[in-house]
């Protein structure tokens, strides 16, 4: 069967889809039609084109794109190229067949994702308008199409593949949603159509509730239930209509019904009606996004997104998410479905902002009684006017103040009323008095006491009910708004409470009675009943918290924290073998006036146990009521004296409320902090202890948790007045919490205020195929670290867990309690094997199963968490998100890896990217010089000292520096040599690297050097200078004998000078330059003159160069060792030319073309000095001639001028450039880079690489290829900056026609770092390796934690 033969059926086909299919009133389509163009569809071609002109298109609802392909895709018009039939057909009319072979559908269809469904190609995806896609095929794809199908299906694009006898039914199946989309009869093709299943119909939706059930919803539960409720109320529920799904979720997720368990709308709404709220914590976000799209989102639970239905899922939540949301999140999005986040002012909003479909699809509220639809309340507030609460009424007063402020009155949702009692009731002003916010507090600020005896409770809730909660009085009781009694009490009540209680209860009622210590608490409790329906929990919290100051001031209960804070000074810190940063968060409120100097003297007496120093302990001091503030930070003070002396110094804050949740917030976001002095990131133990008197007025969870989640440890120490259950919130665990009401009480604090010492250390081992031969280097690394701790005395635990494609662990933290049997395990460990090498599952194995309590874990008690990853390749699959959460575990991790690991994968797993290893940058200093063992027993180091004014008082720092370097180098003839360089304006020797032959005659120099003095500053011309006169065989240096050459540069301020020509020139010519600069220092400058820029290292002062040292040895000790050279003199260059041939730069290609021409008449060719290559590239790479192909300039010029433009797509840069470093490079090509002669290669690029270019470009840069970019507009900038050897080399015009205006720019900065250039073989990397000898003395000062 062809296509010509069944030209009829199709139009039928068709006409039928223009009335059934795509002529749905209520909906709109995006339509992309994929025609094989191939050189086998030629004759049916005709038939395919008649069939889509036969489509009956909406001009305001439905879109049309036309794709053509065989090798390649051509897209004929997009989604939003045309907007009328009429445009569409004419268009169609006038396709002609495309031509080409292989057919490649893969390709093809990964085109479209990337291209076409997309929002600038006009595509309405994200608006929800289904997506379809029809592929008429006529034969077996050439290339794979599983994953580029997989992935529109992701996307929710709907596939229907119409083939030919001569396509493969297979195939078609593969790349349709469902196997019978795949047809390869038109006839069949047509009796399927006709049963409509094709029909999209945007009236009905896929919509999945997913709520908060963790403990903090609580109290807002039930709005969250009314939402729901009124949600499905206005659905179309039904078979073929609307479905509904509700999960509920805390620390995991449990679905209350699937989409497909109801198919009526009664039937759902008694199921919302009937939820019970779930409990449980942590939140964990991240995993209930997972699970909903694994379980819910899916054919089986009722899901019709294959059939193009919209999927949309509310999310309703109340706090940060314990675990992480990105990939999850991401993962919901690339299916397609629509997810809108409703968060309350506990929930992070940028986290929601990622979980939201789009971020403006984030809404929030303020609580969830605030949700659209959501019933206010009518809150009566009943006060105890007697005579017995006269001082005391301010503080009734402002507390009810400060309630009303809180609720939503102006837009008639809340009602208010105040009604004063003594021996008989007095109503201030009913629910239906005042409209206004405004009306209420002013009427409420201006309340008289009543005074009276004696005290009627009873009565006074019996009038309540018969002249308060009544609808003439303004209750909302009848239409079932929830009914509210605030009862301040201030003694017993002089009649019976029960009856009129109970009455109040049946009513409907919900009864918050607050007394004094003068109250009957009995009496109150027979009128309280559980809180479980309106208050949202942070308005019972500013109930109870708001009141307490009007308690204790009625109290006057000071004595309490008079014995605690006596007592707790005598508690015993162990501390002298570590170090912490430790936050005394005080309250500092009103109530806690009498109880100061006992806290304060607490403070003083723990202090004085301390270890205080830059380098020891820190103490940081916070006073809190209302607001929080500082006393002083962690970095204020670095003595002990001085910390004593302001503690000695502080005074009571005073105010109120009491907001202990906003202080532990300021206190996360202020003083854990880097800028703070807090060392979190180096792994340091981060403590707050908090001294507190009272309830909190607001709420306490979501600050409590951020502060866990990251690793404070909270000790919560507080009174009887402080609310038991909110203090184990608080801390880091509920056991933390600690209460003394009485002295004989507090021996049980000090035990548990003793801090732990050690650390749990745990090694992730590259267990992959890959690693074979370098498994016993990696065993004997994990021998030398544990003998360096303290297992036998329980301080230190160790764990080793292997990984490839899954993590195996070979022991836990808690397997072992000796070093003996740790090292015997270790010994015999052997090599798993195994691939791909999936580091992120591995990680994210670590936080779930070892870095766990079970797995013997101390990382609730405080105690460092350490992860050494030893890793010998890049992860087959994403770090970030495992990564993360271990860092929000306080886990600090190290990554280690060989030069074949991805430097950027273990800078992103890695807490800080210096403890990335292979950026050799102040990392762990001893592990560079073990595991990438190479040859420096003897090196050429230059030391170019910064002489000029601005550095004469850090000019002795400088002397000393290089001293104590010097000092630790191995001086002589044939081993170390070293010199001295000053300058400022000009630069001058002290003494070159062959004035002085030993350790102590260059020291006796050193210690003798004055400053030069002088400006301005020519950085520039120092480094030009030290290259022509130091760097060179008569001053010593043996560079040409593939000695390693060192410049270590000291600078204090901005070049006056350019820095970039004498820098490339440095490294071109192999010297390894390291930059140490000051504050005053240009940090991009310093960059730029360094080897690399993580070589470029800094200090705040010269006085602070000691802190460098170590850094400074780890890269002396990793230097890249090269060669000897072979010719002392490179005559002339090898240039490659690598144009860009895809089919974007069919225009441009004529202006390429000339300007290798102008570049090609510069060069000196025919004297056999240079010689050029020229290769073409889009897809695939092709050599127009090799290095060796031409002798003469004519010969050259003659082919230049006579270049096709190649064509193709997708543009692959990094495999064109893998292909130059393999075929055109060599030798046997006629590059004759193994003589010497300088290597240099210039891209002209018009895109971005469709694949990666890292590897390839860092591949030809260690062949010493030099390499030059040169991109449009439409190029990548910073792909281009990756693939050349300097950001600078990275050149951009806005055309190729303007190529000739950077001509003049690439000559220059080829001649600058080529002509002078000697001859340099490959950089010798170190491989990992088992040797001994090289492990050094420093090795336990990476787990000297304290």
């Amino acid at each position: 069967m062809t296509f010509t033969s069944e030209t009829a059926v199709f139009e039928k086909v068709f006409i039928f889809l223009s009335s059934c299919l795509f002529s749905v009133d209520t909906a709109k389509k995006d339509i992309v039609f994929l025609l094989d163009g191939s050189d086998s569809t030629r004759y049916g071609f005709p038939a395919m084109r008649e069939v889509v002109e036969t489509l009956s298109v909406d001009d305001n609802k439905d879109r049309v794109s036309v794709v053509q392909y065989s090798r390649d895709p051509a897209v004929q018009f997009y989604l939003n190229t045309y907007t009328t039939k009429a445009e569409i057909l004419d268009t169609v009319r006038g396709l002609r067949h495309k031509g080409g072979r292989p057919l490649n559908t893969g390709a093809a269809l990964q085109y479209l994702g990337d291209n076409v469904f997309t929002a600038s190609a006009g595509s309405r995806r994200p608006e929800g308008v289904p997506q379809v896609l029809i592929l008429l095929s006529g034969g077996r794809s050439f290339d794979s199409v599983d994953a580029p199908a997989s992935a529109l299906k992701q996307l929710g694009v709907l596939i229907f593949a119409i083939g030919t006898r001569s396509a493969d039914s297979r195939q078609l199946q593969e790349i349709s949603n469902d196997p019978s989309y795949a047809l390869s009869s038109l006839k069949r093709c047509l009796f399927f159509l006709s049963s409509c299943l094709f029909s999209v119909d945007t009236a009905k939706k896929d919509i999945v509730f997913l709520l908060d059930g963790s403990d903090s919803t609580r109290y807002g539960f039930p709005a969250m239930r009314e939402f729901v409720e009124r949600v499905v109320e206005k659905l179309n529920v039904g078979q073929n209509k609307d479905l509904v799904s509700v999960v509920q979720y805390s620390r995991d997720a449990e679905v209350n019904f699937y989409l497909n368990t109801y198919t009526t709308r009664e039937d759902v709404l008694d199921s919302v009606r009937g939820l019970k709220h779930r409990g449980g914590r942590p939140l964990n976000t991240g995993a209930a996004l997972q699970y909903v799209r694994d379980n819910v989102f899916t054919n089986s639970s009722g899901s019709r997104r294959l059939q193009g239905v919209p999927q949309m899922l509310i999310l309703l939540n109340g706090g940060r998410s314990f675990d992480n949301v990105d990939t999850p999140a991401s993962a919901l999005k690339q299916q397609g479905v629509v997810v809108i986040g409703i968060g309350t002012r506990g929930s992070d909003k940028s986290e929601l902002q990622k979980i939201s479909y789009d971020p403006s699809y984030a809404l929030s509220v303020t609580e969830f009684t605030d949700l659209p639809s959501a019933p206010g309340k009518d809150v009566v507030f009943l006060l105890d006017g007697s005579d017995s609460t006269r001082s005391g009424f301010p503080a009734m007063r402002d507390f009810v103040q400060r309630v009303v402020e809180t609720l939503s009155v102006d837009d008639n949702k809340d009602r208010v009323s105040v009604v004063q009692y003594s021996r008989d009731p007095a109503v201030q002003f009913y629910l239906n008095t005042y409209t206004t916010k405004a009306e209420i507090l002013d009427t409420v600020r201006g309340l008289r006491h009543k005074g009276g005896r004696p005290l009627n409770t009873g009565a006074a809730l019996q009038y309540l009910g018969d002249n308060v909660f009544t609808a003439s009085a303004g209750s909302r009781r009848p239409e079932g708004v929830p009914q509210v009694l605030i009862l301040l009490s201030g003694g017993r009540s002089f009649d019976s409470v029960d009856a009129p209680a109970s009455a109040l209860k049946q009513l409907g009622v919900l009864i918050f009675a607050i007394g004094t210590r003068s109250a009957d608490s009995r009496q109150l409790e027979k009128k309280r009943i559980k809180f479980d329906t309106c208050l949202a929990p942070h308005e019972y919290l500013k109930i109870v918290g708001g009141l307490h100051s009007y308690s204790l001031q009625l109290k006057k209960s000071v004595a309490v924290f008079e014995k605690v804070f006596i007592f707790l000074s005598s508690c015993p810190f162990s501390v002298d073998t570590a170090r912490k940063d430790i936050v005394f968060l005080l309250d500092g409120s009103d109530s806690t006036r009498y109880g100061f100097p006992a806290m304060r003297e607490f403070v003083e007496r723990v202090v004085e146990k301390l270890n205080v120093g830059q380098n020891k302990d820190r103490v940081s001091v916070v006073q809190y009521s209302r607001d929080a503030e500082v006393n002083f930070y962690l970095n204020t003070y670095t003595t002990r004296e001085d910390v004593l002396d302001s503690v000695r110094g502080l005074k009571h804050r005073g105010g109120r409320p009491l907001n202990t949740g906003s202080a532990l917030q300021y206190v996360r976001d202020n003083v854990f902090t880097n800028s703070s002095g807090s060392r979190r990131l180096q792994g340091v133990p981060q403590m707050l202890i908090l001294l507190n008197g009272g309830r909190s007025f607001d709420n306490v969870d979501t600050p409590a948790s951020a502060l866990k989640q990251q690793g404070v440890v909270v000790i919560g120490i507080g009174t009887r007045g402080s609310d038991k259950s909110e203090l184990q919130k608080i801390s880091y665990d509920p056991s933390y919490a600690l209460s003394v009401t009485e002295f004989t009480d507090l021996p049980s604090v000090q035990e548990q205020l003793s801090s732990a010492p050690g650390k749990d250390v745990v090694f992730l081992l590259d267990g992959s195929d890959s690693t074979r031969s370098g498994f016993p280097a990696m065993r004997d690394f994990v021998q030398r670290v544990v003998e360096t701790l303290s297992v036998d005395d329980n301080k230190d635990r160790v764990s080793v867990v292997q990984y490839s494609r899954d993590p195996a662990v070979q022991f836990y933290l808690n397997t072992y309690t000796t070093k003996a049997e740790i090292l015997d395990t270790v010994r015999g460990l052997r090599h798993k094997g195994g691939r791909p090498l999936n580091t992120g599952a591995a990680l994210q194995y670590l936080g779930d199963n070892v870095f766990t309590a079970s797995a013997g874990s101390r990382r609730p008690e405080g105690v460092p968490q350490v992860l050494i990853l030893l890793s010998g390749g890049r992860s087959f699959d994403s770090v970030d998100a495992p990564a993360s959460a271990l860092k929000q575990l306080g886990v600090l991790i190290f990554a280690i890896g060989t030069r074949s690991a991805d430097s950027r994968q273990l800078q992103e797993i890695s807490n800080d990217p210096s403890y990335a290893l292979s950026s050799l940058k102040r990392c762990l200093f001893f592990l560079s010089s073990c595991l990438f063992s190479v040859d420096t027993a003897k090196k050429d180091i230059v030391f170019l000292l910064d002489g000029s004014d601005s550095t004469r008082y850090g000019f002795p720092a400088m002397r000393e520096f290089v001293e104590r370097v010097v000092e630790k180098l191995n001086v002589g003839q044939n081993k170390d040599r070293v010199s001295v360089v000053q300058y400022s304006r000009d630069a001058e020797v002290n003494f070159y690297l062959n004035t002085y032959t030993t350790r102590e005659d260059v020291l006796d120099s050193v210690r003798g050097l004055k400053h030069r003095g002088g400006r301005p500053l020519n950085t520039g011309a120092a480094l030009q200078y030290v290259r022509d006169n130091v760097f060179t065989n008569s001053s010593g240096s043996r560079r040409l004998q593939g000695v390693p050459q060192m410049l270590i540069l000291l600078n204090g301020g901005r070049s006056f000078d350019n820095v970039d020509t004498p820098a490339s020139a440095l490294k071109q010519q192999g010297v390894v330059v390291i930059g140490i600069g000051t504050r005053g220092s240009d940090k991009s400058e310093l960059q730029k003159i360094s080897y690399d820029p993580s070589y470029a290292l800094s200090v705040t002062e010269f006085t602070d160069l000691p802190s460098v040292q170590e850094q400074l040895s780890s890269v002396m000790s990793t230097v890249p060792v090269r060669a000897p050279s072979v010719t002392p003199i490179a005559p002339g260059k090898d240039v490659v030319f690598l144009l860009d041939g895809s089919d974007s730069t069919r225009s441009g290609f004529p202006a390429m073309r000339d300007f290798v021409q102008r570049v090609v008449e510069t060069l000196s060719v025919d004297d056999n000095k240079d010689r050029v290559s020229v290769v073409q590239y889009s897809r695939d790479p092709a050599v127009q001639f090799y290095l060796n192909t031409y002798t003469t300039k004519a010969e050259i010029l003659d082919t230049v001028r006579g270049l096709r433009h190649k064509g193709g797509r997708p543009l692959n840069t990094g495999a064109a450039l893998q292909y130059l470093g393999d075929n055109v490079f060599t030798a046997s090509a006629g590059s004759r880079r193994p003589e010497g002669v300088p290597q240099v290669l210039i891209l002209l690029s018009g895109g971005r690489s469709f694949d990666s270019v890292d590897a390839p470009a860092s591949a030809l840069k260690q062949l010493g290829v030099l390499i030059f970019a040169i991109g449009t507009r439409s190029a990548d900038s910073r792909q281009l900056q990756e693939i050349s050897n300097d950001p600078s080399y990275a050149l951009s015009v806005s055309e190729f026609t303007d190529l000739p205006s950077v001509q003049q720019q690439l000559q220059s900065s080829v001649e600058a770092v080529v002509i002078d250039a000697s001859p340099e073989s490959p950089t010798v990397t170190g491989m990992l390796t088992s040797t001994a000898s090289c492990w050094p003395e420093r090795l336990p000062d990476l787990f000297n934690l304290d």
